[in-house]
């Protein structure tokens, strides 16, 4: 399991000209799932979420994380987060976990950061073509895969 953490001051997602998710300050996360994640990866990924320390503190450094600043989130699934550009020029997403295996794990996802943050969260839609806006503060951009954990 991939993520890509970005700290904004506010972002955005619409699905067919309609806003479905918005926040301010907080993180937009952008989830790439594998065929072979579990819910270890999940549970190890919402801790390091909720946990960085990336969010300013009085002294304009960075030492709060998402629950110290109680932070909104929007989550978006993005399968092109695996993709594989070894050969070529056109990615291959041969890792990326297709719907059946995904869409339950990005529902546990979902569940999992709620029930941490204790709050609800913002989501796009599962394969949906989606346009997603932030602003990026800072700019902060963590990317954090679950597999390289040590």
């Amino acid at each position: 399991m991939r993520v890509v953490i970005q700290r904004v001051s506010k972002a955005s997602v619409t699905i067919a000209q309609q806003k479905v998710a918005a926040i301010q300050k907080g993180v937009l996360v952008l989830l790439g799932i594998e065929n072979n994640d579990t819910q270890e990866d999940i549970d190890w990924l919402v801790r390091k979420i909720i946990n960085l320390r990336i969010f300013n503190d009085e002294n304009q450094v960075m030492n709060l994380s998402l629950q110290d600043v109680h932070g909104d989130v929007i989550l978006v699934s993005q399968f092109t987060l695996h993709a594989s550009t070894k050969k070529g020029n056109r990615p291959s997403y041969i890792k990326a976990a297709k719907p059946d295996i995904a869409i339950p794990l990005y529902e546990k996802f979902i569940h999992s950061l709620e029930s941490a943050l204790q709050k609800p969260i913002q989501t796009g839609a599962f394969g949906a073509d989606m346009k997603v806006e932030l602003l990026n503060d800072g700019p902060v951009t963590i990317l954090i895969d679950s597999k390289n954990r040590e």
